[in-house]
């Protein structure tokens, strides 16, 4: 990703931030462009700015929001979470530096160009325990097959089912619109991430890259959600809006790569996960990495 600059909040910083506060958070594809039922155990995360537009020296609030259906309530940031916080514009810039613990809001950024902004946060893991019939319906649900194999060979092997022990991090990007493609279309260099090969929101597809350490991934279940925007083009308030059902869904193919059909004006969230065996089995058996990319298709 290269190195980060600490924002300073005077009016001399490209891309300046204008206040802080806090709240942390393809194509081997046949697209079912009917929409499914949302997973209702399943919750996505992703970056929600409060505006997408990008408009030179004007603030954008950015915080996180956890939920299904596109709908979900906003996280409050955590610096002990929080392992990766930036945003690309004229220049990487560390956005945790301007981050408070426990706000909602976790910091207020003003583009200072119309090139565009790709935003990036990582958090470090989180253990949870699922009961044995949640857990294989998860993996089931998310496409993790291997996973699922594993478990229920496992199971078959010892006679009974075991507790799905998981820790999962987030990988969420989110494009506030710009001219100067290559800011969201070059990797932020996160574990697991959405790369569009494209600006996200200028055509009526996006092509998609998926990746996991840097390499392409195939055969990820990739979902994609859209809600309205407000008259005033603004993205309504996740926490009041209605649930949104799975508008896209594909896979990636042997290049990692799949096309979204994005056609439909408004706001979109991309989402996908990888899982495998954890690296420290005292603390679970498997790790997941969830990946989210946000976006508006005016």
């Amino acid at each position: 990703m290269g190195s980060m600059t600490r924002p300073r909040i005077t009016q001399s910083v490209h891309a300046a931030l204008v206040g802080a506060r806090s709240l942390v958070l393809v194509a081997s594809v046949t697209v079912a462009a009917a929409c499914l039922p949302p997973i209702a155990h399943a919750h996505e995360y992703w970056l929600a700015p409060s505006r997408y537009d990008g408009i030179p020296g004007a603030p954008v609030s950015i915080a996180a929001v956890a939920g299904t259906g596109f709908r979900g309530e906003r996280k409050p940031w955590s610096p002990n979470h929080g392992v990766r916080f930036a945003v690309r514009a004229t220049k990487v810039l560390d956005l945790s530096a301007a981050a408070a613990a426990g706000e909602l809001e976790w910091v207020r950024f003003s583009p200072s160009d119309h090139g565009g902004a790709l935003l990036a946060f990582e958090s470090d893991f989180t253990p949870i325990t699922l009961d044995p019939e949640r857990f294989d319906r998860y993996l089931r649900d998310e496409g993790l097959n291997d996973a699922l194999a594993v478990r229920l060979a496992a199971s078959r092997r010892l006679g009974a089912a075991v507790p799905g022990r998981e820790r999962y991090r987030r990988c969420a990007k989110a494009w506030l619109t710009g001219d100067i493609e290559r800011r969201a279309t070059v990797p932020f260099g996160l574990p697991f991430e959405i790369v569009p090969l494209v600006a996200p929101g200028s055509g009526s597809t996006l092509p998609i890259r998926v990746l996991a350490q840097g390499r392409p991934v195939a055969g990820v279940l990739v979902k994609a959600w859209r809600t309205r925007l407000e008259p005033s083009g603004m993205p309504t308030d996740p926490s009041a809006r209605d649930s949104s059902v799975v508008c896209w869904r594909g896979t990636t193919d042997a290049r990692g790569e799949a096309v979204l059909d994005v056609r439909t004006a408004g706001e979109w969230l991309v989402s996908a996960v990888t899982m495998v065996p954890s690296s420290d089995r005292a603390i679970a058996d498997w790790e997941s990495t969830w990946a989210s990319l946000t976006f508006e298709r005016r």
